[in-house]
């Protein structure tokens, strides 16, 4: 009997050796024969298999396959294909020197002019027009019901040479981080493994009325002290980042950028395809296809495909990669995999995709972060009638249970199992999180990034660009200020500061608090909270800032004069209630007295006294809709994720004479609109429709005051060449364009797109004017006299019948974070102290 069993076992060991060994492992670098020079977009693979690679830009690849083969193939148009063998089972270099096929070579003699590779009478493009052709039948939306189970794995490791992660800090001052080093993932690379999320969910969809409904059963992931990071703001940015694939639509986004798909309606024009290979699996025919950019620096993919030829002209299989010229940002290499199973109807659905990508400071760097997202489908049933009531609710829902699985749960139910490094990454995190250097180390990041230094485990100081500042009234100016963090308290959060003006010797200050009405923090979406907050500070006129505080150090430094300035007391209460389907309305209450300063009088049209100040009590609604937002939590604000869904706001005020020390009974009627347009390889545009109406008789400073904007920062939403307080209106209606073209035409010109630069351009246009009753000099009403320069002359003006019209160009991309913009304004060129040009510099981390 044991001898059986020793024989059995010496079986199952000789065989799991036998299925070890049978990993054939090629690499090396192909060459021209005759010039020496490394071929990209080679395609090199086992025959009648489906494994092959495609050669990178420097001429290597690398090609594994589990089971028995003894040859390579090697092709690429142009050159005479070439077989060699190998031995199965090991691994091997075998370097490759490719000769010039003389057909081709007396073709371009012939053709010079043309070249070499052409569309027409191209059976490759012939081919993907079919599949072009066919993308609507081969989609998960033509069938009526579908339902699937679905795994998802996203994780971040820091990526580097053995030797040089070994001496990491990390590495060094925790010991027990090294064993989550990985050496098998990347050739010639270790991966320290920092983040990992997984979850699983049952998935259903239907085609009529179109609706996608996804249950969580299953979530773990990694989790930070949230007085540093935002876990949920971060999850949300990765998923924005590490977007579903879906190689059927004509663009794909990836790393906020959208890349022409290979089989785009549009591909043809900007891929060049060939036919590399035809071989049969599981009864069908399929077409190895490779493909690659006609221009390197565009936003394409390269890499091979394979198609099936039963009539369907399905996608198979795609491997493809960036090419390392691509106009990207901190993206050394990047490669997208994705692999499809046959339905019972014979046509494919995508049972795997998986996307990497090695970050780095520079393309060149043996340092940076490795980034690995794959999702995996399983139980794909279609045309299976699903009941109504599956798609009532939410269309995302997470269950109770669903973060509370046991390991053993895992174990059974990941679609693919950990590898070593994988699985103790969630305790070796835990346990760094726990040492006092670590946390330190964060205190230090969340000072640098955000400004913010902890003082103690629930109370904040900073912002820190905010401590100094200077203006002409207050001269230099001190601030410290701080709030609350969540480990006081989700529900209630307090924040307040102080301020000292060293000209105008005079104190400001602000203390708010937030009520939660949500067991969750205040700022987690979908909100539901109560504000009320008091301040006594100073105001520009019209200077609106978008994520910025306006007492930022960097925006001290403004162009032209800059004296009109205001003192306010504000008290403020609002209520905003936000739905999960993105539809929020906030109600609010506000008592504004303001009150002249620096260069700026109030002064009455009828009797011309001095007007100390002006009080407002006003009421307000704000109705917004922001179809699928998405939010990423920073440290001061919540800043919304750019989709291709328009957001509109409606903002009605109305001021009420007599209540609480109101002077004035007016109302305030605004409508926005944003939308991002997408445009391929033309890159983006963002389009901003507004317009307003003031109903009743009110002096100026109650008008719409117009955005100005006399930094030197370029302000996407302001009017960069306008004068604080120069336009006001009771009517107006603008458009604003801001198109970036994301180096589409810099990268046709050999010099610029090495430099990866971007190019930009704006339109801004703003109509509007004043009815009688508001303009001082043309009404009875007693008013408040329009501002005046030094020398009398009128600097705040009504609009006519021309609009107000900025436009820029700029170049962004600057050493991958700065844009400058060259600013002309067209009109309105007569009025004291403006500018006809400009130029304008903006900061934007970006992909």
């Amino acid at each position: 009997m044991n001898r059986k069993i020793t024989l059995l076992l010496s079986f199952f060991l000789f065989h799991a050796v036998t299925l070890l060994a049978q990993l054939t492992t090629v690499k090396g670098t192909i060459v021209d024969a005759r010039s020496k020079q490394p071929l990209s977009f080679v395609s090199v693979y086992f025959p009648q298999t489906n494994a092959g690679v495609v050669s990178d830009d420097d001429g290597k690849y690398l090609l594994q396959l589990n089971g028995n083969a003894s040859q390579i193939k090697v092709s690429l148009a142009g050159y005479n294909t070439a077989t060699f063998n190998v031995t199965p089972g090991i691994e091997q270099v075998v370097n490759i020197k490719l000769t010039q096929d003389s057909k081709q070579l007396h073709e371009v003699v012939i053709k010079a002019k043309k070249g070499k590779y052409r569309n027409k009478d191209n059976p490759a493009v012939e081919l993907i027009r079919e599949v072009i052709a066919h993308k609507a039948a081969n989609r998960m939306k033509q069938y009526d019901y579908v339902s699937y189970q679905q795994y998802e794995k996203i994780q971040f490791s820091l990526s580097n040479t053995p030797e040089k992660l070994r001496r990491n800090i990390l590495v060094r001052k925790y010991p027990f981080i090294a064993q989550n080093l990985d050496t098998t993932t990347l050739e010639d690379k270790a991966l320290l493994p920092l983040y990992m999320q997984e979850n699983l969910s049952d998935n259903y969809f239907r085609s009529k009325p179109q609706q996608h409904k996804q249950i969580i059963t299953a979530e773990k992931k990694i989790t930070f002290d949230e007085s540093f990071i935002d876990n949920n703001g971060m999850t949300t940015y990765l998923k924005h980042v590490y977007q579903d694939i879906d190689i059927y639509n004509n663009d794909i986004t990836v790393m906020t950028n959208q890349f022409l798909s290979p089989i785009a309606d549009l591909s043809p024009n900007f891929y060049k395809f060939y036919i590399i290979d035809t071989l049969r699996e599981n009864g069908d025919t399929l077409v190895q296809l490779t493909f690659g950019p006609r221009n390197k620096a565009d936003f394409l993919f390269q890499g091979s495909m394979y198609i099936t030829l039963d009539g369907n002209y399905a996608v198979q299989k795609v491997d493809m990669r960036v090419n390392k010229h691509a106009n990207l940002n901190w993206v050394k290499n990047m490669s997208v995999n994705l692999a499809f199973e046959r339905n019972n109807d014979r046509r494919y659905y995508l049972s795997k995709s998986k996307l990497t990508a090695d970050f780095g400071l520079s393309k060149n760097s043996d340092g940076g972060i490795f980034g690995e997202r794959t999702v995996s489908f399983r139980n794909f049933n279609s045309n299976q009638i699903l009941a109504d009531s599956i798609f009532k609710g939410d269309p995302v829902v997470h269950l109770k249970s669903a973060t509370k699985k046991s390991d053993t749960f895992w174990k059974e139910n990941r679609h693919d199992s950990l590898t070593y490094a994988e699985e103790v990454v969630y305790n070796n995190i835990d346990s760094l999180q726990n040492t006092r250097s670590f946390k330190r180390a964060l205190n230090m990041g969340m000072l640098l990034l955000a400004g913010y230094v902890k003082a103690s485990p629930y109370v904040e100081i900073g912002p820190f660009n905010t401590f100094y500042s200077f203006n002409p009234v207050e001269g230099f100016r001190g601030r410290v200020g701080g709030r609350t963090t969540p480990a006081l308290s989700k529900r209630i959060y307090f924040e307040s500061y102080a301020a000292y003006g060293f000209k105008d010797e005079q104190w400001k200050y602000y203390f708010g608090g937030i009520y939660s009405f949500t067991n969750r923090s205040i700022y987690e979406f979908p909100v539901k909270k109560l504000s009320a907050n008091f301040q006594h500070d100073m105001k520009i006129p019209g200077q609106e800032l978008q994520f910025i505080q306006e007492d930022n150090i960097f925006l001290s430094f403004k162009r032209g004069v800059n004296d009109k300035w205001l003192y306010n007391d504000i008290y403020k209460i609002n209520y905003l209630n936000e739905f999960k389907n993105h539809l929020s309305f906030e109600l609010g209450y506000k008592n504004w007295r303001q009150q002249a300063a620096g260069g700026l009088t109030y002064e009455s049209t009828n009797t011309s006294r001095a007007i100390k100040d002006l009080t407002t009590s006003e009421l307000s609604l704000e109705l917004r809709w922001a179809p699928h937002e998405e939010f990423y939590q920073g440290k001061l604000y919540r800043i919304p994720l750019p989709n291709r869904y328009p957001v509109f706001t409606l903002r009605g005020i109305a001021g009420i004479d007599g209540f609480l020390g109101g002077q004035y009974t007016y109302q305030n009627i605004s409508a926005n609109i944003y939308k991002r347009v997408y445009l391929s390889q033309l890159g983006y545009a963002d389009v901003v429709l507004e317009g307003g109406y003031v109903l009743g008789t009110v002096p100026y400073p109650l008008l719409d005051i117009h955005r100005a904007n006399q930094s030197y920062s370029y302000q996407l939403q302001s009017y960069n060449l306008m004068n604080f307080l120069e336009f006001v209106s009771d009517h107006y209606a603008s458009i604003q364009i801001d198109q970036c073209f994301n180096g589409f035409f810099f990268n046709k010109i050999p010099l610029l797109k090495k430099l990866k630069f971007r190019e930009f351009i704006s339109m801004k246009a703003l109509y509007g004017g004043l009815r009688n009753e508001n303009t001082p000099n043309k009404t009875n009403n007693d008013l408040i006299r329009l501002p005046v320069d030094d020398h009398g002359n009128t600097t705040t003006f009504s609009l006519g019948k021309e609009p107000y019209i900025e436009g820029s160009v700029g170049v962004g991309n600057i050493l991958k974070f700065f844009r400058i913009d060259i600013v002309k304004r067209f009109t309105y060129l007569d009025n004291p102290n403006v500018s006809s040009t400009g130029i304008r510099a903006r900061f934007k981390f970006d992909f």
